[in-house]
This record gives structure tokens, C-alpha cells and sequence, in this order.
């Protein structure tokens, strides 16, 4: 089999996988305003369960906010504010916000 041939298979079998989030920046700007009190807040600590700085977004690879979203929603991470949001979110959403904030 040609490089190009196995390349190509590759590429289209870790797409298909989900491993890049195909989103939209633009559209994920607009949906990010619920991350923004939080996330947005310079100097922003949370006080429940315990005091701590929010995880700044900007800049995070989109993969890896997908992820984390998804594993909110599914409750494999435990937060309350964020398992309640990410619940609210389709797969398109997360896509969206996750390419907004990795293009910071």
C-alpha cells in the first residue's frame, strides 16, 4: 500500500474515532457566555466544595475540553455546576465551545 493510501486511511480512521472536535469557533463564542462567569472572571475562586481558582479555558486544546465536558455530562468527573452545564450541552456545543476557547 502506498504512504499516501495509509496516510489518508489514518487520518479518516482518527477522525471518525472523534479525536479532533470538528467546532466551530465563531459559534462556540457565542455559546461560551455560560462559561464566562466562572472561567471568564479574573481572579475568580470558587467557595464550595472547598475554595479554589477556575481552570482557565484559553488556549486548552479543543480535544481535551471535549473530553472533560463529556466526562461532566456523563458524570465520570464531579462538579455540580459543571456536570449541570455540560448536560445542557449537545456533542455540537461542546465542539463549539472547545474550538472558541482553544483558539485563544
Amino acid at each position: 500500500m502506498k504512504k499516501s493510501a495509509l496516510l489518508c486511511l489514518v487520518i479518516g480512521a482518527v477522525a471518525a474515532s472523534g479525536a479532533f472536535a470538528a467546532g466551530d469557533p465563531v459559534a462556540g463564542k457565542k455559546k461560551a457566555f455560560m462559561c464566562a462567569g466562572c472561567h471568564g472572571a479574573p481572579g475568580y475562586r470558587a467557595g464550595y466544595p472547598e475554595i479554589f481558582a477556575e481552570p482557565k479555558l484559553g488556549g486548552q486544546h479543543a480535544d481535551y475540553l471535549v473530553n472533560a465536558l463529556q466526562q461532566y455530562k456523563n458524570g465520570e468527573r464531579k462538579f455540580g455546576t459543571m456536570e449541570n452545564t455540560a448536560k445542557a450541552l449537545s456533542d455540537q456545543d461542546m465542539a463549539d465551545i472547545a474550538a472558541y476557547y482553544a483558539a485563544q
